[in-house]
């Protein structure tokens, strides 16, 4: 049924391109007839581009993993409140762009700031193809204001780091060792009815694991409070710890591949994709270098022209 619904949307997505082309053909002839106004064939020539951009976005998309819904992880920096009230303004900022896009979203895990914003926040989003689209916002995003928590009323700068990794489905096979499980419970926080602190519904996944490639071992650690059922917080914990492995195989492919790594930047301080510059109206990529002065809309989740950028300048090197 999935392979059916992609092909589907091929041959939907052509019938309606060629039915616009053709009734824009026929606009024309009524131009010459006076028929039809100058500025009718520029919207429907405007609408017929879009349609078509649309479908060559979408074919950008071929890897496996690009059809997949994602886990997006957003930390805060260095900066204490200023970079915590950034991460929570970004965690706004996908909520809305998923919304915009009609993608299901879920909050796995939550960690609030001391005293505004937050340190950090899990995001489940459900969605064909979610993953190839998101995939351009993995890395460090830096914003330059005057900050309202300052009273000098200092121009600051902050920090704030997303992470995004594929969110497998039953589609895909993830070997996890049983072994190298172990489980904690914990009493949820936060506000709510009368189960939160009172039932430890929160559950803390550990798993022991060792590079197949490397032999590298490392703790991961999964915490989930998403729902008050225990058992459903175990099951969507063990689903993020199969996201994460499956990211972790998907990087050691990559790593095979050098002109993947070339178009590819580290995570870390310093080397930050976007830059959101409030007193001058400015949104820029640093690594398309395009950039747009509606920092409004963009901080309200109307990211695509950023994601379409990078899709199109590094197309060739994040496809097979």
């Amino acid at each position: 049924m999935r392979k059916i619904k992609e092909l589907r949307y091929w041959i939907d997505s052509y019938t309606a391109i060629e039915k616009q082309a053709d009734e824009l053909t026929l606009a024309m002839d009524f131009l010459k007839e006076g028929l039809v106004t100058e500025e009718e064939i520029d919207a429907q020539y405007g609408a017929l581009m879009e349609a078509i951009e649309k479908v060559e976005l979408r074919n950008m998309l071929r890897r496996e993993e690009d059809k997949l819904g994602v886990v997006l992880k957003i930390n805060s920096g260095a900066g204490g409140t200023e970079s915590q009230d950034w991460a929570q303004m970004l965690m706004r900022l996908y909520l809305r762009w998923a919304e915009r896009h009609g993608y299901k979203t879920s909050i796995a895990q939550l960690l609030e700031g001391d005293d505004a914003g937050i340190k950090s926040v899990t995001i489940n989003i459900e969605g064909d193809y979610a993953y190839g689209y998101l995939k351009s916002e993995n890395g460090v995003h830096r914003l330059v204001r005057v900050s309202p928590y300052n009273a000098q009323g200092k121009r600051m700068t902050s920090f704030a780091s997303v992470f995004v990794t594929p969110l497998v489905d039953d589609t895909i096979e993830i070997t996890v060792s049983p072994a190298a499980v172990s489980w904690d419970t914990f009493r949820s926080g936060g506000a709510g009815g009368q189960n939160v602190n009172k039932v430890e519904s929160g559950v803390r996944l550990r798993y022991q694991y060792k590079d197949p490639y490397t032999g590298e071992e490392e703790e991961i650690l999964i915490e989930n409070t998403e729902t008050r059922d225990q058992p459903k917080n175990k099951e969507n914990a063990m689903r993020q710890l199969k996201s994460i492995l499956y990211e972790k195989e998907l990087q050691h492919r990559m790593e095979e591949q050098a002109k993947v790594e070339a178009g590819k930047k580290k995570i870390e301080w310093g080397s930050q994709i976007r830059s959101y510059v409030f007193d001058d109206r400015r949104v820029k990529d640093h690594r398309t270098n395009w950039q747009t002065s509606d920092v409004n809309g963009v901080m309200d989740g109307n990211i695509d022209d950023f994601i379409k950028a990078y899709l199109m300048e590094f197309a060739a090197t994040l496809t097979d």
